[in-house]
């Protein structure tokens, strides 16, 4: 399945967050856009980099009215442990199952289960901009507060 592209609609989904508790996208959307990044493994080098960056940005991302959220295909008590380890300040999702990463077309079966994508989503649930880079960590939270700030 290709990766959803900006224009398209974002389909709706609920997962448990890092305490068990559901969250659905359609409830988020409520008060704003919503940042969904999707990231590979828990507490590896390159999504603790990305996962500290969206959360050293917080303040940018409440001036834009938007909320940030982490998903992977982590189970909820590794997406606690995660989220304690460096003082996440949002929720992160456990998509076990990988049905919700299949939806956004980013599910992969070699390397890693996800590709690192993140989802800027209006609050219809339009998709406003894409941000797809493997490699470079910070370029996720910063194209989507560009995205955000442009729109």
């Amino acid at each position: 399945m290709k990766t959803l592209a900006a224009g398209a609609q974002a389909p709706d989904f609920e997962l448990p967050d890092q305490d068990g508790s559901p969250v659905r996208l359609s409830d988020q959307l409520q008060d704003g856009p919503v940042v969904l990044f999707f990231y590979p493994i828990a507490m590896t080098a390159g999504c603790t980099k990305e996962a500290c960056h969206f959360r050293d940005l917080a303040v940018e991302f409440k001036e834009v009215g938007a909320q940030r959220l982490g998903i992977s295909t982590d189970p909820v008590a590794k997406q606690r442990e995660f989220s304690e380890m460096h003082g996440l300040d949002y929720p992160l999702l456990s998509d076990e199952s990988g049905e919700v990463a299949a939806a956004f077309g980013v599910r992969r079966r070699l390397v890693t289960p996800v590709k690192r994508t993140t989802f800027v989503i209006d609050s219809d649930r339009n998709v406003l901009e894409v941000v797809a880079s493997e490699l470079n960590m910070d370029v996720h939270a910063d194209r989507a507060l560009a995205a955000l700030r442009a729109r």
